[in-house]
């Protein structure tokens, strides 16, 4: 399926809810759409020891959080670097690194871009590409409506998809997952079940529960989300982004979910 316009995607949903399913679906059903994850551009500029890798891993290393503006500098630089983002006109590059000292505070080199702890005071956000290549999922941020009141002064997010799957239902399949410890293979009594009772389909070898798999700390994570994601969600709708779908299962959402992507971003031809 191809697309018309870059779509600018965000996927909210719950722990366990099937967040990561609904974007590889949506990855292998529309070529143009890349996956974009603020952890994985992180651990990268970190394991490759880049101007701001060093600065994050001294921050993570103290046992600070990672500034905002510094994930939103990795997510800039990202997509400048594929192309789809340029900086306005009679600004500097945008890279990793400072060059100039003295540098305004258009330019999203400098050190300040880095430490500021809004970015909302910046006046001429980054040229974002339309065409449709330049569409993305943004994976890992933003959390809270605070990040998306920065990230919006700098990309343009044209949807924000809420999975909604009962807590019940979440909390269903938690009790009835079982992994084989050594491979990562998991299953589900009630959806994806062994061939024998209790034991590995490959090697035979005994099922265990992870240890965070019980019913209080899910619960538990379950409250948590609920609790952040209201004002990220309700950020978005007032933008007039937000697309609400609901059901029980991955297979029940996707279907809705591609519709709805397809209406608003497919080409018609």
């Amino acid at each position: 399926m191809r697309l018309s316009r870059a779509a600018r995607i965000i996927l909210v949903g719950a722990p366990g809810v099937g967040k990561g399913t609904q974007a590889e679906r949506l990855l292998q059903r529309f070529p143009q759409l890349s996956a974009i994850s603020s952890g994985d551009l992180l651990r990268d500029n970190v394991k490759n020891q880049t101007p701001l890798g060093i600065k994050a891993e001294s921050a993570i290393k103290s046992g600070a959080l990672v500034p905002d503006a510094m994930i939103l500098r990795l997510i800039l630089h990202e997509l400048k670097t594929r192309g789809w983002l340029s900086a306005p006109a009679g600004t500097s590059p945008l890279t990793l690194s400072s060059t100039s000292a003295s540098a305004s505070m258009q330019d999203y080199d400098t050190d300040s871009f880095v430490e500021q702890p809004s970015l909302a005071s910046y006046p001429t956000p980054p040229q974002t590409s339309d065409d449709p290549s330049a569409s993305f999922i943004l994976d890992g941020f933003p959390r809270t409506a605070g990040q998306a009141t920065q990230l919006d002064n700098l990309i343009p997010i044209n949807l924000v998809v809420s999975l909604r799957t009962p807590f019940e239902v979440i909390l269903e399949r938690i009790a009835g997952r079982w992994i084989h410890a050594p491979s990562g293979r998991i299953y589900n009594t009630t959806f994806n079940a062994p061939k024998v009772p209790g034991k590995d389909d490959i090697t035979g070898e005994p099922l265990t529960k992870r240890s965070d798999d019980d019913e209080e700390t899910w619960k538990h994570r379950l409250k948590k989300f609920e609790e952040t994601s209201e004002p990220l969600l309700e950020h978005y709708s007032r933008k007039g982004v937000l697309w609400e779908v609901s059901g029980n299962s991955s297979d029940e959402i996707s279907p809705k979910l591609y519709a709805e992507f397809e209406r608003r971003f497919a080409a018609s031809n």
